[in-house]
């Protein structure tokens, strides 16, 4: 793991959580300002937050361990408050997928921003379209007053529209979905949404 992510981790956190949690085997929007939010030094936060944000970084470490091994490698974790900034390169687009989705399966988990780059190309028709889905669909969960768009990633891959996060209820997630349908080039949505009352570890 990025040595350069430890050291955001308090030692006193990383105490308590081995000491209540134990160890589990191998443990894991916008650009712009909400990646700078997310990047914050944690030596400003509460300790709860700080022992928070260390059992996600533990949690979504192992997931990614069981899951698909070389994401342990490929990507760098940073939490924030409940906030997930992931960082690196990725060999496909199903990868970054799967990275994001992993990461909203977390409690506690209230933002996840997808840095990751796709190395291989070669699976993107039409990348420029897909990015334009992808900028069409954020901006009209932000327009939507009934929607807490902080709280879904999107990612399209040749005209297939992934959506992940939580919601607050089954119409936000109606609301979500409806939207991606309706976005030009939109070939199909698939849904990894859950509903805040699901229960996630």
């Amino acid at each position: 793991m990025s040595g350069a992510h430890k050291a955001r981790l308090a030692p006193t956190a990383i105490f308590l959580l081995l000491a209540s949690i134990g160890l589990s085997g191998c443990a894991s929007a916008v650009i712009g300002v909400g990646t700078a939010a997310v990047a914050a030094s944690s030596t400003e936060k509460g300790l709860s937050t700080s022992v928070a944000d260390t059992q996600i970084y533990a949690k979504l470490t192992d997931r990614f361990f069981k899951s698909d091994f070389s994401l342990l490698t490929a990507v760098d974790i940073t939490v924030n408050d409940g906030a997930v900034l992931l960082t690196g390169k990725v060999k496909t687009p199903e990868e970054k997928i799967l990275a994001t989705r992993l990461a909203w399966e977390i409690f506690g988990v209230r933002e996840v921003v997808n840095e990751l780059q796709v190395t291989d190309t070669s699976s993107i028709k039409d990348l420029a379209k897909d990015l334009a889905a992808s900028a069409t669909l954020r901006t009209k969960l932000i327009s939507d007053s009934n929607i807490s768009s902080m709280n879904f990633s999107i990612d399209v891959v040749n005209g297939i529209v992934y959506l992940s996060g939580v919601a607050a209820d089954a119409d936000e997630i109606n609301r979500v979905v409806a939207h991606a349908r309706d976005i030009r080039f939109t070939q199909q949505v698939i849904n990894y949404i859950t509903l805040q009352t699901d229960k996630r570890l």
